[in-house]
């Protein structure tokens, strides 16, 4: 298992307490300085079954500048999407847990963490 994280983060901070209680055995990836690349995005999104909107933290600075909100959600954007987020690590919903069993979840409360650790 292995959980995205940006340590400033109250809902990492809360994961991982959360993980540790439950005597979880972990990776911490803080995803600000070892920056997931575009191929890695990719696998975690199908792990989700999400799109690279679905965690895409549109209100952030950089969404803003890179004008997010008015870009198409359709699959010939998917590629321009998980670019930004590459370029852009800061825009990539947090935290992200990639369960044992090769799914992930989006891990911002205690039901979704119980839920990775279940699978």
């Amino acid at each position: 298992m292995e959980i995205w994280i940006n340590p400033a983060c109250s809902k990492c901070r809360s994961a991982i307490s959360l993980l540790d209680a439950e005597g979880a055995d972990y990776t911490v990836r803080r995803y600000l300085e070892d920056v997931p690349s575009a191929e890695e995005i990719r696998e975690v999104l199908t792990r989700l079954g999400l799109e690279p909107w679905d965690i895409t933290r549109t209100q952030e600075a950089a969404a803003k500048e890179l004008g997010l909100k008015d870009w198409p959600r359709d699959e010939a954007s998917r590629d321009r999407w998980i670019t930004a987020l590459a370029e852009h690590p800061k825009l990539i919903q947090r935290p992200i847990i990639t369960a044992d069993d090769g799914t992930a979840v989006v891990g911002r409360t205690d039901e979704a963490v119980r839920d990775a650790l279940s699978r």
